[in-house]
């Protein structure tokens, strides 16, 4: 089917056409209804449906027989460093990082700030959030102290995961001492950090209040 074909079936028929292009994914709840439009102009897709955006974005791949097939591929010119995963391993470090999360006491509807470089394990972070029903916020990794401390203070998250350092074209940005001042600013205070260190700079973490990533990945119970 064409573009003209598609576009003039949705023409026809709108509802019609969500519910059957709704079928491609995998629902916990599948809807009853498309667009929900009582109170518009506020509009609501899917309004009385449930879905699992990890699953759908990982596990239903793996299930399918897509294991061994790169989800990722991570190619930094800047480190020079390379990297494939595969949907068995982003479900694998997934459900790790949401089992760490969850056993530090994120639930379904708590925030968690996401400061990283762009690296591979910034995309673990969203996935894990998702995974576990909390709502992750990013914020653009080496962003000033006090900017990062509006944020903080605006979406008040149980956690922050972090990097602890970017690497830009001949230099090194320090992001754990940007994000102690941070929260030493805001008035709302997350219960715990959670720090990728990076071998370019490892930062100093604060007893009681930062973790390893890989230690704590490494201990945490995977979450389904």
């Amino acid at each position: 089917m064409g573009y003209a074909d598609i576009y003039a079936a949705w023409k026809a028929d709108p509802e019609a056409f969500w519910m059957e292009a709704a079928k491609a994914i995998d629902w916990d709840r599948a809807p009853t209804k498309a667009l929900s439009d009582e109170a518009a102009p506020m509009y609501e897709w899917f309004a009385d449906a449930r879905v699992n955006t990890c699953w759908n974005a990982v596990d239903r791949h793996v299930e399918n027989g897509r294991g061994d097939q790169a989800a990722i591929i991570y190619d930094s010119p800047i480190t020079n460093t390379k990297a494939r995963i595969t949907f068995a391993e982003l479900q694998d470090k997934t459900a790790r990082l949401a089992g760490a999360l969850a056993g530090k006491g994120v639930t379904k509807g708590d925030r968690v700030i996401i400061y990283m470089p762009m690296v591979p394990e910034a995309l673990v972070a969203m996935l894990a959030c998702a995974r576990i029903g909390a709502i992750h916020s990013v914020v653009f990794g080496g962003f000033a102290a006090n900017e990062l401390a509006v944020r903080i203070d605006d979406c008040t998250p149980k956690a922050i995961i972090a990097g602890s350092c970017g690497i830009e074209p001949g230099r090194i940005v320090e992001y754990k001492p940007l994000l102690d001042a941070a929260i030493e600013t805001a008035t709302h205070k997350p219960e715990f950090t959670v720090i990728l260190q990076r071998d370019q700079s490892p930062a100093d973490l604060v007893k009681g209040r930062d973790f390893d990533w890989n230690e704590t990945v490494a201990a945490a119970t995977p979450a389904d």
